[in-house]
C-alpha cells in the first residue's frame, strides 16, 4: 500500500493512472504513473494546507506552484549561449515536391499485399523506362486521391505521411526515382521525389523568443522538481521510494 501522510493511493488510482504513462514494460509504467500519484497528492495536500481553494485541484495546485515556484526570464546572453551550442536544432525544415502511385492493400492480407507490391514493381520498371508517363499512371492505376492530379502530393515536410513513406522520400534527392516500391500500412508506392530543399539555419532573432520559452520552461520544471522533492522530505511516504525513478519528478 502507497500512502502519503497516511493518505492511501489504491491499486485501482495507479491502474487508471498508467495509460499516461507509456513505457517498454508494463511494470515500468506501473512505477512512473505511482510516483505521478505520490506527487500530485503532495501538492495537494500542500495546497490545502496552505488554504488553497479552487474550483477544482488541478487548479489548486496551479495556484500552489505560482505562488512557490517563481524563475527568473532568461536573458540574451543566455539565449544566445544555447543558440550557439546548438545550431543544428535551429534549421528551417527540409521540404520535398514528390509524387507517387498507390496501390492499395489491407495490412493483415498477405495475398493482397504480395499482389500490391508486384503491380507497384511491374509500374516502376515503366516509369524507369518512360519516366514521361508517370502522371498517365498515376491517373490511372493510383488509389490516392492524388491521381486526379498524377499523383503530386505538393511540398511536403517532415511529419505530413506516415512514418514508412516520410522514411523513404526524405532520403532521396531531388529528381530521384526510389528504386523501389515503398511498403506502407496503405500498400506500396512508386515513388519519385521531384524537387528537394534542404533546411537552412535559421538566424538567432528568429528563434530568440522560442529559445527563451523553452529555457524558462527547463528551468521552471527544475525548481518545480526541488520543490516537490522539500515537500517529499517533510512527507511520511510509504510503499514507495520517490526518488528511485530515472525521470524527473515532474514531467
Amino acid at each position: 500500500m502507497i500512502t502519503v501522510d497516511g493518505t492511501p493511493i489504491a491499486e485501482e488510482q495507479v491502474a487508471r493512472e498508467v495509460q499516461y504513462h507509456p513505457a517498454a514494460a508494463l511494470e515500468q509504467a506501473r512505477a512512473e504513473a505511482a510516483r505521478a500519484l505520490v506527487v500530485r497528492e503532495l501538492l495537494l495536500q500542500e495546497a490545502r494546507r496552505q488554504a488553497l481553494r479552487d474550483e477544482n485541484e488541478e487548479s489548486a495546485v496551479a495556484q500552489l506552484l505560482e505562488q512557490a515556484v517563481q524563475v527568473p526570464e532568461p536573458g540574451e546572453s543566455e539565449c544566445r549561449r544555447y543558440f550557439d551550442h546548438n545550431r543544428d536544432r535551429f534549421r528551417s525544415p527540409t521540404c520535398v515536391e514528390a509524387q507517387h502511385i498507390l496501390i492499395p492493400a489491407a495490412p493483415d492480407d498477405a495475398g493482397e499485399r504480395l499482389a500490391a507490391r508486384d503491380r507497384a514493381e511491374g509500374l516502376l520498371d515503366l516509369v524507369r523506362r518512360e519516366p514521361g508517363r508517370f502522371e498517365a499512371l498515376a491517373q490511372a492505376h493510383s488509389a490516392c486521391p492524388s491521381a486526379r492530379e498524377g499523383g503530386h502530393l505538393g511540398l511536403l515536410t517532415k511529419g505530413q505521411t506516415v512514418p514508412e513513406f516520410d522514411n523513404t522520400v526524405f532520403r532521396l534527392d531531388g529528381g530521384a526515382l526510389c528504386p523501389h516500391p515503398v511498403e506502407t500500412r496503405y500498400g506500396f508506392h512508386v515513388v519519385r521525389v521531384n524537387r528537394r530543399a534542404d533546411g537552412q539555419p535559421l538566424p538567432f532573432d528568429a528563434v530568440r523568443s522560442r529559445i527563451a520559452e523553452y529555457l524558462h520552461e527547463q528551468t521552471w520544471r527544475r525548481a518545480v522538481s526541488q520543490y516537490v522533492q522539500r515537500l517529499a522530505a517533510q512527507a511520511e511516504i510509504t510503499g514507495l521510494d520517490l526518488n528511485a525513478g530515472e525521470t524527473p519528478l515532474v514531467q
